[in-house]
């Protein structure tokens, strides 16, 4: 998948030729024909965007206009109707004006996660469910990835006589475990010793940063005592998780119930595909560049077996750093506008949560 201007030659005269020749009557006609499809699901005549919308001009004008986007590729007509419906470029440049022009204010959901406390996944969660019901779309969150989580607690365990285990629990609410083998009997006081001084020194640390390993080399220690803990370290510094970070999925029963045919064959796609973990990561894995929402429309998706379906993605996370993803996925002919703004605050809200729970000023 690339961002979605990478995408743009596929509209035939180039990304930045189309909006030269978008004026704003073509852009308002584009936008009025995708609104009024979106909401009857009938392709849409001259003489009924004159007579809804009040545009000021004649049919005849409206019809010109219709004529050159579709030629722009971004409006078709069936055979059987004189009317116009969207193209996936025109969804695609529909869109895009939406995430440039929309304000930031009211319009999307309310999405209240203070009473989860530090607890990342129950606000995953949450923001999950409530973006699916609210918009009857496919909702799709990515859990921070572990390097980026801060220690919550670690655990040192004395397995046998010459091994050990360390235990690690993170802010996202993660668990890695490692096991240490040794030469010598282990001394039970430097295993319970170590316990005690990871949690009073470093709970609150980043996973594998120069202020965790300044906490493990502390000059203040003794040689035995650096020496055991350097021997521990590559379970604080090196921790990966081994199946990449938590995705949680919701809406599926919404996706299909509210789809057309030709939309449920192409959720039923998706949901094939989403049956794999791998998949829903890749889904939004381009939403963690952009600090805005993103649209992929179509084939930019998911190659050429995911035609009617649409991504609107957006990253959360602190100030420094894209923590994650939150995704909306469904029918080309999806409400945009409500999609973007519904995703725009979900992202929002759980970027203020986890600045609270990693302790971002």
């Amino acid at each position: 998948m690339q961002p979605l201007r990478a995408c743009w030659p596929r509209l035939g005269p180039g990304y930045h030729r189309v909006r030269m020749l978008l004026t704003a009557r073509k852009r308002d006609i584009l936008r009025r024909v995708v609104e009024e499809y979106v909401a009857t699901g009938q392709p849409v005549g001259s003489r009924a965007l004159v007579e809804r919308s009040g545009l000021g001009v004649s049919p005849s004008t409206v019809r010109s206009e219709l004529a050159e986007l579709e030629a722009l590729g971004l409006l078709t007509h069936p055979h059987t109707s004189a009317g116009r419906l969207p193209t996936e470029s025109g969804y695609r440049v529909y869109a895009e004006e939406l995430v440039e022009t929309l304000d930031s204010g009211a319009g999307g959901i309310a999405i209240d996660l203070r009473s989860m406390r530090d607890e990342i996944e129950d606000a995953l969660r949450t923001t999950t469910d409530m973006l699916s019901r609210a918009t009857r779309l496919l909702a799709v969150v990515s859990a921070p990835t572990l390097e980026t989580a801060a220690i919550r607690h670690v655990e040192v365990l004395a397995l046998q006589a010459t091994s050990l285990m360390v235990v690690v629990i993170t802010s996202t609410g993660a668990v890695t475990k490692r096991v240490f083998r040794v030469d010598e009997p282990l001394d039970p006081g430097l295993v319970d010793w170590a316990g005690a001084y990871l949690n009073d020194s470093v709970v609150g640390e980043r996973l594998g940063t120069s202020a965790l390993r300044r906490r493990l080399d502390s000059p203040e220690l003794s040689a035995r005592e650096r020496a055991f803990l350097a021997l521990l370290a590559p379970a604080l510094l090196h921790a990966r998780a081994d199946e990449g970070p938590e995705v949680f999925v919701g809406g599926t029963a919404g996706l299909l119930g509210e789809a057309r045919t030709e939309e449920a064959e192409a959720a039923m796609r998706l949901l094939e595909r989403l049956e794999r973990r791998a998949a829903v990561l890749e889904l939004v894995s381009d939403a963690l560049e952009p600090r805005r929402p993103v649209v992929h429309v179509g084939p930019e998706l998911g190659g050429d077996q995911l035609h009617d379906v649409s991504l609107i993605g957006a990253t959360y996370g602190i100030r420094s750093t894209a923590l994650g993803a939150v995704g909306l996925i469904g029918p080309l002919r999806m409400d945009y506008e409500k999609a973007i703004r519904s995703v725009r605050a979900a992202a929002y809200e759980l970027s203020r949560f986890v600045e609270d729970v990693y302790d971002e000023p």
